[in-house]
């Protein structure tokens, strides 16, 4: 049998090493945002913190269509991060709990 690797496994490469070291490294948001402008288009930035929006409403109790009207996520969108919420890895909960903190 051939030995198959998790899913993060496979994409955690020294490539994303490197990139983490760099995000958990910079402090000054406008700085995180520059990179963030250089590295996504607009649209995935939009898309990304629309996730993080959603997971937010969702911690806090809203249904799905109030979260779709409020952040116009799609519920595809909406139940992938309910289930990540769920059953990831936590890196949601972590973000919420950054976010909660300040």
């Amino acid at each position: 049998m051939a030995d198959v690797k998790s899913p993060a496994a496979q994409i955690r490469t020294q490539e994303v090493d490197d990139l983490l070291r760099v995000l958990a490294t910079i402090d000054d948001p406008d700085k995180v945002f520059e990179l963030l402008e250089d590295l996504f288009t607009i649209r995935e930035i939009r898309e990304t913190s629309q996730r993080l929006a959603v997971a937010r409403l969702l911690d806090a109790g809203k249904s799905y269509a109030a979260i779709e009207k409020e952040t116009g996520a799609s519920a595809t969108t909406i139940a992938r991060v309910s289930k990540c919420l769920t059953y990831g890895s936590g890196g949601y909960r972590a973000a919420l709990d950054v976010l909660t903190q300040n």
